[in-house]
C-alpha cells in the first residue's frame, strides 16, 4: 500500500483518537485499578501461584484422566482461580479493564459501521469471531448470506 495523503491522515487521525482515550476517565480508572493490581502483594502472590499451577495443569491435560494427579490438581485449580477471582483487587482491575474494552469495542464499531454495516468489528473483546454459522463470514449470518 502506498503512502498517500489520505492514507496519512487517516493514521494521524487514529493516533488522535487513541490519545483521546487514553485521556478518557475509562482509561483513568483503568490505569488506577491496574497499578493497585501490581502493588498489591497479595494479588501478586495468587497470580504467581496460579501461573504456577497452570503448568501442571498442562501437563495433567495431555493425559487427562489418566494423569495421576488429574484429581488433586483440577481441584487444585480451581480454587486457585477462584481465589484469584475473588481477591478484591483482582475483581476490580477485570471490572475496569472490561470497562474499558467495551469503550474500544464501541469506538471500533462506530467506525466500522459508518464505513459499511458489512464491516465486521470487535465485539466483547474479541474481533471477528466465527459465530459457527456455517457461511463462513463470522458476522452470525448478518451479511445477507444463505445461513441466515
Amino acid at each position: 500500500m502506498l503512502a498517500n495523503t489520505e492514507v496519512l491522515e487517516v493514521l494521524e487521525q487514529a493516533e488522535k483518537l487513541g490519545k483521546m482515550i487514553k485521556e478518557s476517565e475509562d482509561y483513568e480508572i483503568y490505569t488506577n485499578h491496574k497499578d493497585q493490581l501490581y502493588n498489591d502483594p497479595e494479588a501478586n502472590r495468587l497470580m504467581t501461584d496460579f501461573q504456577q499451577m497452570k503448568a501442571d495443569y498442562e501437563d495433567v491435560q495431555r493425559f487427562g484422566r489418566y494423569h495421576p494427579d488429574y484429581s488433586k490438581i483440577m481441584k487444585e485449580i480451581r480454587q486457585l482461580k477462584r481465589e484469584l477471582d475473588m481477591h478484591e483487587t483482582v475483581a476490580s482491575y477485570k471490572q475496569t479493564e472490561t470497562q474499558l474494552q467495551m469503550l474500544l469495542d464501541e469506538v471500533s464499531e462506530i467506525v466500522a459501521k459508518s464505513i459499511s454495516p458489512n464491516i465486521k468489528a470487535p465485539k466483547d473483546g474479541v474481533a471477528l469471531k466465527d459465530t459457527g454459522d456455517g457461511c463462513g463470514c463470522g458476522s452470525g449470518g448478518e451479511c445477507g448470506c444463505q445461513a441466515s
